[in-house]
């Protein structure tokens, strides 16, 4: 089985700022979130976790994972999307002609920002990582749990559900809600 999870919340989510590779650890409503999450969750047989190495997500796995023998991988494929020079932006979404919301609002027209990852990039890496590490994995029926971000994690359950590129956020997961995808 393949399972994916979003990180707990930040207080960036809480103001809805761009956070992207910016390192933003969790915030105490986010260390519950992950509590609970690993409460919740804990009769679900994992065999390994991939994490992406950002504060945030390693938090939430460490949190899920708390008191389980299940090794935790860190792997930079695992990033989430590059905001470039708007990381840190509050509510870009309510910034006229904000070139980054093109991200949100129509990503196959999305042409990256100054120091800013496109889908393309995004898509080559996760897929990457998907081919090397998680199909072998599953080859062996290995149980695996990603821990990620947003929009990395869309880019995985697109590329695993065949879900195209203008319905890129439909595939969206909440914060510590696990979603098994194969």
């Amino acid at each position: 089985m393949l399972y994916i999870m979003r990180h707990g919340k930040t207080d960036w989510n809480a103001i809805h700022k761009l956070q992207g590779r910016t390192d933003i650890p969790l915030n105490d409503e986010g260390r519950e979130m992950a509590k609970a999450a690993g409460s919740k969750y804990q009769d679900v047989h994992l065999d390994i976790c991939f994490c992406s190495p950002l504060i945030r997500a390693r938090e939430t796995a460490q949190l899920v994972l708390a008191g389980r023998d299940v090794p935790v991988v860190y792997d930079e494929r695992l990033l989430e999307m590059s905001f470039g020079v708007y990381e840190g932006t509050e509510n870009s979404l309510q910034i006229p002609n904000c070139p980054i919301n093109v991200c949100f609002q129509n990503p196959s027209q999305y042409m990256p920002v100054e120091g800013g990852e496109g889908f393309d990039e995004l898509f080559a890496r996760t897929g990457s990582f998907l081919k090397e590490m998680v199909d072998p994995l599953l080859k062996e029926n290995k149980d695996i749990l990603i821990v990620g971000h947003g929009a990395m994690n869309s880019s995985i359950v697109c590329q695993v559900r065949g879900i195209p590129l203008h319905r890129f956020w439909e595939a969206g997961i909440e914060n510590c809600k696990l979603i098994r995808l194969v």
